[in-house]
């Protein structure tokens, strides 16, 4: 099982998925860690030239990121993560949580920081999945 985790350090998980500039993937085998690999991200700062809706901010009752411009912006910064089962960040909007979702990808908004942390939380199957953090 593949584990990624967006991150600005390598060890923390970020609070704004967005802002993250890569993903550390950790790769899980009968319950223990065996690696970590780091690959970059798509962010803000690669999507900033393009058209960004912001009139749809707090207009759709689903919140952030339902938008056609914001889903084809998820699908492509999940194609790094395609081989991964689970995501892990700390903050995401709705948008994305759902995006991941579609692509296969489970994602996770925790309260753990680390990610050495919560992947241990996971791979014991008591990382709560804060949903009431989307925005």
């Amino acid at each position: 099982m593949k584990i990624a985790a967006v991150s600005e350090d390598g060890t923390t998980i970020s609070q704004h998925f967005g802002r993250a500039p890569f993903y550390v993937i950790v790769t899980v085998e009968d319950g223990k860690i065996v690696s970590y690999e780091t690959r970059d991200k798509m962010g803000h700062t690669q999507f900033s030239g393009e058209p960004h809706a912001e009139a749809a901010h707090g207009a759709d009752p689903r919140g952030h990121g339902f938008d056609s411009a914001s889903q084809n912006r998820h699908t492509r910064m999940a194609g790094a993560i395609a081989d991964c089962d689970v995501l892990l960040a700390r903050g995401m909007g709705a948008g994305l949580y759902r995006s991941m979702e579609q692509a296969g990808i489970r994602p996770v908004v925790t309260d753990r920081v680390t990610i050495a942390e919560a992947v241990q939380a996971y791979i014991a199957g008591n990382l709560e999945d804060h949903v009431e953090k989307l925005h």
